[in-house]
This record gives C-alpha cells, sequence and structure tokens, in this order.
C-alpha cells in the first residue's frame, strides 16, 4: 500500500518551474533516497508532499490518517535560550517522562534529557530531533539531509540507527541526500531528481545509470562500492524518466561497512 504517492506533480516558486510532472510513492516499510546535486528541488519534493507547498499541476495522495514524522534540515534554535532536551520533546504535545526517556534511547542518547539544546554536539541534536519525529509514532518519516554538519563516521551511525529503528517499528523512510555513498547501504530504492525524475531503481541500478552519472560523475564510485547493496540477482539497466512501478525486487541482504 502507497503511504504517500505524487503524480505528475508540478511545483512552481515565483513563477519558475522548479520540479516538473513528478510520479514516485513511498509504500509501508521502505527506504527511499531522493538524490540529487543543490537546486535540484529536492526539499521542494519534501514540502510538496507534506502538502506545505501548492501545487500548479499534478495529485499528492496521503493515506488517510497518515502519521508523519519529520527530520528537518536544519534547526535553529538560540543557543542562549534556556530549553533542556526534555522540554523540547514535550513541544508542542506533552509527553510523559516514560516515553520521553524510551525515546531517546532508543536513538543512542539516554543521558541528554536535562541538557540544554544548545550545548548538544551536531550528532547528539540530530538524533533528539529523530527522537522527537519518533514520539508520534510515525508511519511515515520525512529526513530533509538530516545529516548535514555531521562529519562521514558520523553520518555513517545516523544511517545505521534510521535503518535499525526502520526494522524494529517498520516506519517507511523517505529521505533526502545529495550525498550518495553513506546513503546506500540503507535504501532500498533511490530516485536521482534533477528537477524531473532522471532515473530511479535501486542503488546499484541508479549508480551506474548515465543519467545519474552525468550529474554526479564518476568521483562517488570508489567510496560508492563500499556501500552498495550485495545481491543474489541480477538487475537490468537504469531507466529515464517517470514513475516505474514495475521495479519490484528480491529480497536482498545489506552490506554494512563501518567507518575507522
Amino acid at each position: 500500500m502507497s503511504l504517500i504517492e505524487a503524480q505528475d506533480l508540478t511545483v512552481r516558486l515565483d513563477g519558475n518551474e522548479v520540479l516538473t510532472g513528478v510520479s514516485m510513492r513511498v509504500k509501508a516499510g521502505e527506504i527511499v533516497t531522493i538524490l540529487g546535486p543543490n537546486g535540484s528541488g529536492k526539499s521542494t519534493l519534501l514540502r510538496a508532499l507534506l502538502g506545505i507547498l501548492p501545487l500548479a499541476a499534478g495529485v499528492v495522495t496521503r493515506a488517510k490518517g497518515l502519521r508523519v514524522g519529520y527530520v528537518p534540515q536544519r534547526l535553529a534554535v538560540d543557543r542562549t535560550l534556556p530549553m533542556t532536551v526534555r522540554r523540547f520533546l514535550s513541544l508542542p504535545v506533552r509527553v510523559g517522562d516514560p516515553e520521553a526517556a524510551a525515546a531517546l534511547a532508543r536513538v543512542g542518547v539516554p543521558d541528554v534529557a536535562a541538557r540544554q539544546m544548545g550545548e548538544l554536539s551536531g550528532g547528539q541534536f540530530q538524533r533528539v530531533l529523530l527522537a522527537r519525529a519518533l514520539l508520534a509514532r510515525p508511519q511515515v518519516l520525512i529526513l530533509d539531509e538530516p545529516t548535514q554538519g555531521l562529519d562521514q563516521p558520523g553520518e555513517a551511525a545516523f544511517y545505521r540507527l534510521i535503518e535499525e529503528v526502520r526494522r524494529e517499528t517498520g516506519v517507511a523512510v523517505l529521505m533526502v541526500s545529495h550525498d550518495l555513498h553513506v546513503v546506500m547501504a540503507a535504501s532500498d530504492r533511490v530516485i536521482c531528481l534533477n528537477g524531473h525524475i532522471c532515473c530511479e531503481g535501486t542503488p546499484r541500478v541508479v549508480s551506474t545509470a548515465p543519467e545519474y552519472r552525468a550529474l554526479f560523475g564518476l568521483g562517488t564510485q570508489g567510496a560508492l562500492a563500499l556501500y552498495q547493496h550485495v545481491h543474489d540477482h541480477e538487475h537490468g539497466h537504469g531507466h529515464s524518466g517517470g514513475h516505474h512501478d514495475h521495479h519490484d525486487h528480491a529480497e536482498h541482504d545489506h552490506a554494512h561497512h563501518d567507518h575507522a
């Protein structure tokens, strides 16, 4: 079942067409990564799917009563503003101490409840944002470049955490990134965006597609090899253009690689 689906979505901002004819969907339990260079419309697509931006054309369908957990690209917190992590977790909906403690433990920062938000490291801050998103018991987590500003080991650890959360809760994940190589191990499906969908498929299919290479070049190939899925089957060639319902894939194992 699709949790969110877009059909021929077009968005204009200040008279400019930022997205044109985008069709895609997120099904229950899958991890979908939207990949594209800066200015390719990735954040715009998320906001359109969430209903925050008006559509110039097309339709977005969300499952009835869909619960969404959202982790923004960055959240500016005034470091002089007194706000503990515990209090932040109760905005805007108050949560009990046991629930807050469980959410922080789940994301690997069990001891930060009494700390000030402004004192957290970048990685701790992102994990607190994730904890807050998980308190809504979401059916889909939407993450907008959630590891921006983290170093590569921190980035890899955050994506492993996302994968664990998906495995334990069954939540679907839709995330945006401009950084291919850390994302790959976690993704079931990758959508390459540049104002329209250039190509779509499993990480391996997308990474070898000429449309992908035209956007990203070959520079990430060495790093990419670390994160590609290990498959017990072969895929066909990448496809250009729109939405491909026929990308159904057999079960696969993930290759996990820790950074030194």
